[in-house]
């Protein structure tokens, strides 16, 4: 992708957020989805392409009344927004599309509509980790977490120090789910969930979603909302099965994902004026400081506790509140999307001063897959 050809025009949640027992997924998808045309000012006849993950793209095409000329249903977990825009992207500067809608719809915690895919018995974990007790994030990532702690003395202070201040900037945002103040004490007196993790490190269970409408560079200015540039992309994926990744302290999907969207942007790491890392665990933030580069091995726990990533440090990070506080229907990379759009636009509940560049780091299942995106508030 050619840096700033493409932009970010519409943008927008659902109208409701936490506990929305009154729609199904497909009908959050749809309230995301007329929100970000609402704030495009477009209808859906507008629209000519759409991409979702695990609701079909011919469900959202169909229930919204678009007729589309490319669709993408890559789903790989809650990353798949990422590799969405990506792919847009490249669908509109190939000329395939002109205007594509990215939506995100889940009952996590309603459980109304589910249409989340299950462990096969068949399938690799299925086979080779399921019958040992290993399903579910609780389990899968203690599984990295502890050859970390190990290998670099990362301790439940710093892994603590992650929720209390993701927890500052959720204060400061009216519509997170958790809002009250914590400290390091407060999280590692919380109920123990599987070790390291206890209750508080652990990611919210939601109900929600959220929408992207993206369009060429050159159409972006038509648009009654302030235009975000896509500057670089990138994406990757390691293993389906915890058990088999190359080094349990590192992501090779982080690492690919995030060199090739530095590398398509054109920028370095000092460029960056705010960060978003999936955060569905407490150890992601300290995985996503230490792949990407922002920071050497072993040096992201004291990084965050040295407030670099709180309100006022020189990296702000998670500034919605993140997974851990803002909220987490199961695929969380959507919402920290909306929040890179926000921050560049200078419209964020929470709003970091100047922002020109927000990087936006996800992660799909356990380290499985990564997709990295790059945003600008000025085209190229």
């Amino acid at each position: 992708m050619k840096p700033g050809a493409v932009a970010i025009v519409g943008a927008a949640e659902t109208t409701e957020l936490g506990v929305v027992p009154g729609m199904a997924e497909i009908q959050l998808h749809a309230d995301a989805a007329l929100n970000a045309m609402r704030d495009a000012g477009l209808k859906p006849s507008d629209i000519d392409g759409v991409a979702t993950a695990v609701t079909q793209p011919q469900a959202i095409a169909h229930y919204l009344g678009i007729t589309p000329t490319w669709v993408d249903g890559t789903s790989v977990g809650g990353c798949s927004f990422m590799l969405h825009v990506r792919h847009a992207a490249a669908a509109i500067e190939s000329g395939l599309c002109r205007t594509v809608l990215i939506t995100h719809g889940e009952s996590g915690r309603s459980g109304i509509g589910l249409g989340r895919p299950q462990v096969l018995p068949a399938s690799l974990a299925g086979q080779f980790e399921l019958p040992y007790g290993t399903f579910g994030p609780p389990t899968m990532f203690t599984i990295p977490v502890l050859r970390y702690m190990k290998t670099y003395g990362l301790t439940e202070e710093h892994l603590a120090n992650v929720a209390v201040i993701q927890r500052e900037w959720a204060a400061q945002n009216p519509r997170a789910t958790l809002r009250t103040p914590i400290t390091v004490a407060d999280v590692l007196n919380s109920k123990m969930i599987a070790w390291p993790f206890r209750l508080l490190m652990c990611c919210l269970v939601t109900d929600g979603g959220g929408a992207l409408i993206l369009t060429a560079a050159d159409r972006a200015k038509d648009f009654p909302q302030r235009p975000v540039y896509l500057l670089g992309t990138g994406e990757s994926v390691e293993t389906p099965m915890i058990s088999q990744m190359a080094d349990f302290t590192s992501s090779r999907a982080f690492r690919v994902a995030g060199a090739k969207a530095f590398a398509e942007a054109g920028i370095t790491h000092g460029d960056v004026d705010h960060l978003m890392i999936y955060d569905a665990f407490a150890h992601l933030p300290i995985y996503g400081l230490e792949d990407l580069g922002f920071v050497g091995r072993g040096e992201a726990g004291a990084f965050i506790a040295e407030r670099h990533t709180a309100p006022g440090g020189k990296l702000p990070t998670n500034t919605n509140g993140g997974g851990l506080s803002y909220m987490h229907s199961g695929m969380y990379g959507m919402y920290a999307l909306q929040e890179s759009v926000r921050q560049v636009r200078g419209i964020a509940p929470a709003q970091v001063p100047d922002v020109e560049v927000s990087v936006c780091h996800g992660v799909g299942g356990m380290f499985a897959a990564s997709g990295t995106i790059i945003m600008g508030r000025e085209r190229p």
